[in-house]
Formats: structure tokens, sequence, C-alpha cells
């Protein structure tokens, strides 16, 4: 057998790796330094678990579409373009966010939450590609290494909130402006690169053709959140709850038909379907999560605690995703095994976790899931990108678009319903009286659905009752201990994912056992391939 190059393809490969870097890097100092401030816009706004969950949740939701449609289109347009659009679309977020006030705080922080999402999108869309393209026969290490940027930039940003937030009590709006940085730092980075073509864009193939292993299948799962989206985002402009889910339904069904037709109906590959499904399970899982962690630790044990935690589980995150080729070749393992293992750790570690009551003993819980879900999003690409490389950046791109959709529609809304769920169930189970005066004025709602409604507590008198502390009313003591009940019950519910995920893993290992074994496949007359001797090749 011969031995497989593993020496990129492109001569600048390095520069294009550490830009999109830097440009992963700035989107996870955002996305840590708003989760910082989830509390002070709770405070500031009243918001509930939800309402701060949906806020939150646009932070995945544009980039969604930025991912999607940057993955369409860029092997056409080139990189260029998409890396100028989402600079302007990071600066412009910013502006919108700053330009909250009382009277209109949800709508505009939920819109510069999108916007920021959007700019990190369509950077992904740019980023993940790229290095899929220059570094063909050893994608699962050094897209890890890529990803390694976002616990990177969610420990700085922890880092900025506890310094300017914790112990400066510096304005929110200053500390959010920092993200603007690393901005800058990528725009250099890129600036008069040359960018290489994927291996179905140098064979010539049309975005139709690019499209079928995706196919109708692959197109269901995506369009089904798209609907989602709509169904809650229209809502925003006043349309009545009936009529924005018809849209999005309306929305989602022609988006579904316009596959179909560039596709001339393909129904894609069941595989390429089952690890959409799986990376929705990621997105709800370990983004949902992330954007939570921070709130339910500070709850737990104390705001500065719940800091430390997020940036030590992100921590080693970082210093993992550096070491994905080591772990595979030291167990002998493929990725699809790597995958197997995480999610039993993460489930284990969500477990743990719920039941924690000291911080040495979170130190530990959090370190197993932070295990377990450091390799799940960049080796779930590499996948993608091994088995389908006709799809070009659109299979990729596609799952990013995914996860995010996810971690936005679900995974960030549903913890927060699960929050208020809970928290108001443990607080009426005590005292139905305290409920009654600390619940809520609006129930909470999961996913449009009508049989969800479950109210949770009013963010005002809840902040009010933590700050009190041991000083406060046996009322308050008693709304802090139901809440402090319901995030538990919320981390318990949150280990059922990677417990799904592990059996659907287990069975794709099967799947690859049957055929022979894991392969990375490259399309027949490549660059790719001339480097991958070892490896399938498939004409087209």
């Amino acid at each position: 057998m011969t031995k497989v190059d593993n020496t990129p393809i492109a001569p600048n490969a390095y520069r294009l790796l550490w830009a999109g870097f830097m440009a992963i890097l700035a989107a996870g100092v955002g996305f840590a330094i708003r989760g910082g401030i989830f509390d002070n816009w709770g405070k500031e706004y009243g918001f509930t678990g939800a309402q701060l969950g949906a806020i939150g949740g646009a932070g995945f939701n544009g980039f969604c579409f930025g991912i999607i449609i940057g993955g369409v289109i860029v092997d056409k347009i080139g990189y260029g373009k998409l890396v100028v659009a989402a600079f302007v679309l990071h600066i412009l977020s910013a502006f919108v966010t700053f330009a909250a006030t009382p009277a209109n705080a949800y709508n505009m922080l939920y819109a510069g939450m999108f916007i920021f999402a959007l700019a990190n999108g369509t950077l992904e869309a740019v980023a993940n590609p790229l290095v899929a393209t220059v570094f063909p026969n050893n994608r699962t290490h050094f897209l890890n290494i890529l990803h390694a940027s976002w616990p990177a930039g969610l420990v700085l940003g922890s880092v900025i909130g506890w310094v300017l937030d914790d112990k400066m009590n510096v304005p929110w709006k200053i500390q959010l402006a920092l993200y603007l940085l690393p901005t800058l730092v990528y725009g250099i980075m890129f600036m008069g690169q040359k960018f290489p073509k994927s291996e179905a864009s140098e064979k010539g193939m049309s975005v139709g053709e690019m499209f079928k292993d995706v196919g109708i299948l692959g197109a269901l799962v995506a369009c089904a959140l798209v609907a989602l989206f709509c169904g809650a985002f229209f809502q925003l402009f006043g349309v009545g709850a009936d009529s924005a889910k018809t849209i999005g339904y309306v929305v989602g069904g022609a988006l579904v038909i316009v596959v179909g037709i560039m596709t001339k109906f393909s129904m894609g590959s069941i595989l390429l379907f089952v690890l959409f499904v799986t990376h929705m399970l990621i997105g709800a899982v370990e983004l949902g999560t992330d954007g939570w962690i921070q709130n339910i630790t500070g709850n737990l044990f104390s705001s500065e605690q719940g800091k430390y935690l997020f940036m030590w589980t992100s921590a080693i995150m970082f210093g993992l995703r550096f070491c994905a080729n080591f772990i595979e070749k030291s167990l002998k393992i493929s990725p699809i095994g790597l995958l197997v293992i995480c999610s039993i750790l993460a489930c284990i570690g969500l477990n743990l976790a719920s039941g924690m009551t000291s911080f040495g003993l979170a130190l530990i819980a959090l370190g197993i899931y932070a295990v377990g879900k450091t390799f799940f999003w960049p080796t779930m690409l590499a996948v993608a990108s091994d088995r389908f490389p006709r799809t070009g950046a659109i299979a990729i791109s596609i799952m990013g678009g995914i996860g995010m959709l996810s971690a936005g529609m679900i995974g960030g809304p549903g913890l927060g319903y699960a929050k208020d769920r809970f928290a108001g169930e443990e607080l009426k189970k005590a005292s139905p009286e305290v409920f009654a005066e600390y619940k809520a004025e609006k129930p909470s709602q999961f996913l449009n659905l009508d049989f969800t409604d479950a109210y949770g507590l009013d963010g005002k008198k809840l902040a009010a009752a933590k700050e009190a502390g041991e000083k406060g009313s046996e009322k308050q003591k008693m709304v802090v201990a139901a809440d402090q009940k319901g995030d538990r019950h919320t981390l318990k519910a949150d280990a059922f994912i990677p417990l799904t995920m592990a059996g659907i893993y287990l069975l794709i290992l099967l799947y690859f056992k049957s055929i022979g074994g894991y392969k990375t496949v490259h399309l027949a007359g490549t660059k790719a391939a001339a480097a991958g001797a070892d490896t399938e090749k498939v004409t087209v």
C-alpha cells in the first residue's frame, strides 16, 4: 500500500488555515462575551429565560443562512468576496446591538445577534472548504486545528467578561465591542491571498451536480429547521402564530422542491442524511449548552465560578483539538470510532454535572463533558468531506448550517424552556402561593407547539432574589432553590442527546465495517486524488 501524501496542495495553505483560525476566533470571542452578559440583559430589560434563549438562538440562526448560502455560491463567486461581506456584517452587527433601548431591546438584540451569526456563517463557508481542500488527506486533524479557534475565542471572551464585567463593571456595550479586534486581524490575513478550488469545482461540476448527494433527504433536514425559523421570525413583525407557521412550512417546502428540481429529484445519500440528522443533535447539545452553561453554573455556584468553569471546558477543547490525529493513530480508530467515544463521554459528563455540589466536582464533571464534545463538530465536517467529495463546499456548509440552526431553534430555546419549566414546577411544588407571586407574566413555549406551555420565573424578581442572597426573605430563598433545582433537571435532560448520538454513531461504525472500513474518497483526476494513493477514487 502506498503511503498517503499529507502535505498541503497549496503553497499558502498554512496562511489560509490561520486566517480561518482568526475568523472563527472572532466568532468565539463575540459568542462568549454575549453569553457572559445575558444576566446584564435579563436585569436591565427583565427578560425571561425563554426570551434570553431566543436572543441567544438568533446568534446561531443567522449562521445557518450565511454558511448555506455561502457554501452554495462560494465555488462560483470566489472566497474573497465572501470574506469582504462577512467583514462588513461583523461591523454592522455591533452598531445594531448597540442601538438597543428599553423600548426596542428585544428586537434590536435579536437582530444584532442574527447579523453577527450571519457574518460567522459566511466566514465558515470560506474556512471549512478551504482547509478541507488544501489538506485533502488529513482533514480530521486540520479541521480540528481550525476549530480549536472556537474554544480559544470562548476563553478570551470569558476572560474579558470576568475582568471587565465582574471586576470593573464596564458597560456591556464596551465589552461586546472588543470582538472587533480579531475581526480586523482576519481581514488583514485574508487580504491578497490566492484561493484554491475544491475537487468538485476543479472538475467543473455544476451546482445541481454538487447537490445530488444531498438530494431531497438532506434538504428535508435543513428545510425543516428553516421552516421553524421562519415561523418564529415572522412573529417578530406582528404575524399571528398560525399564519407564521404556515409561512414557514411554505418556505421550507418550496426550498425542498427547488433542490429536487436542481438535482432531477435525486433522493440523495442515506448516509449523508443520517450525518445531517446527527449534526442537528450536535448543534443542540454542544452549542446550545455552551450558550447556557455560564448561566447554569453561575447559578449553582457563583457568577465568577461559572466563568472559571466555562474557561476550563473551553481550554480543554482548545488543547485537545490539536491532538485529533495523535488520538486516532494511538487508539487506531476511525473518525466514526472517535465520535462514538466522545458521545459516551459527553453523556456521562452531563449526567455528573446535574448532580455537582462543589466546585471540585464541577471541574471533573464538566471536564469529562468537554472532552466528549471536543471533536464533534470538526470531525463531522471531515467525515462529510472525506466521503462526499463531489458536493464541494455544499455538504459541509449545509451540515454547519444545520448544526447552528438547530442550536438556535432547538438547543438554546430548548434549554431556556427547560429551565423555565423545571424551575416553575419545582417552585409550584414547594409553594403554589409563592409560585403565583414569582411566575413570569407570559408562559414559555418550545417550537411554537401548543402543548408546551410552562410558566417560568419572572426575570427581574428572580434577579432580586439572587442578589439578596442569605439576607433575602424565605420566599426569595425558596425561589433561588427552585431555580437551581430546575438547572439540575435541565442538565440531566440534556444528557439524552449525546446518548442518542452514541447509538447512531455505533450503527454508522457497523456500516463502515461491513463495507471494508472507513476510507477517504477523492474524485479521479484531481490534485487531491494524486496525493492520496491508497484512498478510494470515483469518476464523475
